[in-house]
């Protein structure tokens, strides 16, 4: 009976093991048709102290998946800036940014400084539901490891900036600009890549329409690293290879 058992779980194991990487593999080429997150945004509005744009009547989800070569590269540097400025030196962690992300944490600070990376960020926006657990952090990590084996820099990159939340209802960029800017993600100028990429940690409360002191701060910061990090070859590499 044991015995039995044991190679009934083995075997859920396996089929679990090659659909995921199936479902990584189709994600290398094939544009995801929708997230978790665009579902349960779809569903429920979002409660928080301090949002900004909820949308309470009209719940459709703005997404348009853009190719990257369709988007500014201003927007690809202001996001290696703004969140993960090792993102072509890494393999998905950051040990570093972990380290400080922990010791700012234990502080006492009263805002919380996360540590993942855009990586990070893509297995969890694209593979996984909203919340927080020990089990969905042990996923993030595992889908993580998948997408940093089985895609290029260029695709995690093209795949953060299209399905990341940046407004109520508003999904990637090509949304955002259309949403915000009234136009392309294709002529964002540096200033609202920089807006973009810098309320990209909560959208909900940093507005990129009507941006408040706290979002123009952010902005200012992100294009001073944007323009650190312009010369940079790895940075180069992203967007040429």
């Amino acid at each position: 009976m044991a015995r039995r058992a044991g190679r009934l779980t083995l075997q859920v194991v396996v089929a679990l093991f090659l659909t995921s990487v199936a479902w990584v593999l189709v994600y290398r080429w094939v544009s995801p048709p929708a997230t978790w997150l665009m579902l349960d945004r779809r569903a429920h509005a979002p409660v928080g102290k301090g949002y900004h744009g909820i949308r309470e009547d009209d719940r459709r989800v703005r997404y348009a998946f853009k190719p990257l070569e369709e988007v500014s590269p201003q927007l690809p540097l202001a996001l290696v800036a703004a969140e993960d400025q090792r993102f072509l030196l890494h393999h998905g962690f950051d040990g570093d940014a972990l380290l400080k992300a922990a010791k700012s944490n234990m502080s006492g600070k009263k805002q919380l400084r996360g540590g993942s990376t855009i990586s990070q960020q893509v297995a969890k926006n694209v593979f996984l539901w909203h919340g927080r657990s020990y089990v969905r952090k042990a996923a993030e990590a595992y889908f993580t490891l998948l997408i940093e084996l089985l895609w290029n820099k260029r695709r995690i990159m093209e795949m953060y900036l299209n399905v990341a939340e940046m407004g109520d209802c508003i999904f990637g960029a090509e949304a955002a600009s259309q949403q915000y800017f009234h136009k392309s993600a294709g002529k964002l100028t540096p200033q609202e890549a920089a807006l973009l990429a810098g309320v990209l940690p909560n959208p909900l409360r940093f507005r990129a329409s009507n941006p408040g002191p706290q979002a123009r701060l952010k902005q200012r910061r992100v294009l001073r690293r944007m323009r650190q990090l312009r010369g940079s070859v790895y940075v180069r590499e992203l967007m040429e290879e």
